[in-house]
């Protein structure tokens, strides 16, 4: 194996440092890298900026374990239960910690990534003119169009240090294959200075180079690959498994406390020394995640 296959714990200690800029969640709702969040909480990582589209509760998570300082993103929440416990503490309280927020539409964060992804200082858009966004995110800048004068504006580039995806299989070296939507996932691995490719299987190089079309970012820009089963789960990865929606809700109900939110992430991440042992704790419920979308 080659020096880029490592353990989660690994993946972290390298590539993810207190204060770095994370994006992650973003094939929208399905493979979102919980494994990797959990291994964020456990490493005790601080003063992160975490950039996304829709992240289901996996930003929430870590907001409220006190490992996030900046947020960019088009929504923060628990798709299926609405609202997240402990990103509105953070924003009306300051519990754990206050956080600075950008917000953003889904449209304009896949724009800011894509403009990193190109190496350009901004992408113009009529998107969002006149909107409470426009005003509100702080970064975007109105600007006459340069041909016909008309408004446009100007969303500045973002260019995180690591972007994390969750994919179906690897080869060593990094070619990654994901199937399902790709959402902005390729724009913020093109975007970002290094990927972690979480991969639910290693394959040979020979599998990747037979069907080089699901391939979602090139090799070169990958640091790290952890190959670890069931890695998304409560959210699902096609052809693997299944969404936990009870999951959520328990989250959800369980997390509307602060003192509740300690209670959950001890035991679902402080006890448990790392993801097979999560997996194992959820033990037959697990297995007819894996079961039902095998019948699909």
């Amino acid at each position: 194996m080659t020096p880029k296959v490592m353990s989660m714990a690994e993946a972290v200690r390298r590539c993810v440092p207190d204060g770095a800029s994370v994006a992650l969640g973003l094939a929208l709702e399905p493979a979102i890298p919980f494994a990797l969040v959990h291994e964020l909480v456990r490493a005790r990582r601080r003063d992160l900026r975490l950039i996304g589209p829709i992240s289901d509760m996996a930003f929430d998570i870590l907001i409220s374990a006190g490992c996030v300082a900046e947020i960019d993103a088009a929504w923060v929440g628990n798709v299926s239960a609405g609202l997240a416990h402990g990103y509105r503490r953070a924003m009306e309280k300051g519990i754990p910690r206050r956080i600075v927020v950008r917000d953003h539409s889904n449209l304009s964060i896949g724009l800011s990534l894509l403009a990193g992804a190109l190496g350009s200082p901004y992408i113009p858009t009529r998107s969002l003119l006149g909107t409470d966004l426009a005003r509100a995110n702080g970064t975007f800048r109105e600007a006459p169009s340069p041909f016909d004068g008309t408004p446009t504006l100007l969303l500045p580039a973002i260019e995180p240090d690591v972007a994390v995806l969750a994919v179906q299989r690897s080869d060593e070296d990094g070619n990654a294959q994901l199937w399902g939507p790709w959402g902005i996932s390729q724009e913020a691995a093109l975007a970002s200075k290094a990927v972690i490719v979480v991969a639910d299987e290693l394959v040979d190089r020979s599998v990747i180079r037979a069907d080089p079309n699901r391939t979602v970012a090139p090799a070169f820009k990958v640091a790290a690959v952890v190959v670890q089963r069931g890695a998304c789960h409560p959210s699902p990865l096609q052809d693997r498994y299944g969404r936990d929606h009870s999951f959520f809700h328990a989250y959800h109900d369980a997390t509307r406390s602060a003192e509740g939110y300690a209670a959950w992430a001890k035991e679902w991440i402080l006890d448990l020394p790392d993801h097979e042992a999560y997996l194992a704790k959820l033990g037959p419920r697990w297995e007819a995640l894996v079961a039902q979308e095998r019948a699909r």
